[in-house]
């Protein structure tokens, strides 16, 4: 069955490159590109915005011994399922700079944004590279042939700031607590929730006419 030929499902998520289950969550819902035509709405939503660029130990986000590792160890159980490569590191960053690049990339089309989706994610989770350095952002652009101007564009360019604030704001309305958060129709999905719960809310979708389009 051709793309063209595929029951269309548009799905919104709010999602952001330096959240792990961010990670897991969008290679599983690339899984529904086999059964369906996905015009996904992808919603940049920075979960830590005083972070500094340069990093800091995830021992200073807040949590817990115990909280940090039963998030690990679901982590790890996911990736171990799913056979994602992913290499544990003890820092996180600041996203807004890639953040604001993916927005600015998704005007260059589909075949330019999603290369540089999953290379965003593979930087920061399977390279342990600090994707909040714009050097490093610039070499993760090149290395998926984005053009500068548009990976410039994207820290120049206010616009990407403004969507950034709508999508916090749509994420405020819609009681948006966990990334990654899907809307597949008007169903909701919080978290890292298994390829076949997406599956399943996606057919239930299509075939009840739930897509409002």
């Amino acid at each position: 069955m051709t793309v063209a030929t595929l029951p269309e499902l548009r799905v919104t998520v709010f999602s952001d490159y330096i959240c792990p289950f961010c990670y897991v969550g969008s290679e599983r819902l690339e899984q529904l590109r086999d059964r369906f035509d996905l015009k996904i709405n992808w919603c940049s939503l920075e979960i830590h915005p005083d972070t500094p660029p340069e990093g800091k130990s995830v021992t200073e986000l807040g949590y817990s011994a115990s909280q940090w590792s039963q998030l690990m160890a679901a982590l790890v159980q996911m990736v171990e399922e799913d056979q994602l490569p992913y290499t544990a590191h003890e820092f996180t960053t600041n996203s807004r700079s890639a953040l604001l690049l993916a927005e600015s990339v998704k005007e260059e089309g589909a075949d330019a944004f999603y290369p540089l989706h999953r290379k965003l994610f593979e930087a920061f989770f399977v390279r342990a590279e600090n994707i909040g350095d714009r050097d490093v952002l610039r070499r993760v652009a090149a290395e998926v042939n984005i053009c500068s101007h548009a990976v410039e564009r994207a820290w120049e360019d206010e616009r990407y700031e403004e969507r950034l604030k709508q999508y916090a704001a749509a994420a405020h309305e819609l009681n948006v607590a966990a990334t990654p958060t899907f809307f597949i129709g008007r169903q909701r999905l919080d978290g890292a929730v298994p390829a076949s719960a997406l599956a399943d809310v996606a057919n239930r979708v299509v075939h009840t006419s739930d897509d409002p389009g």
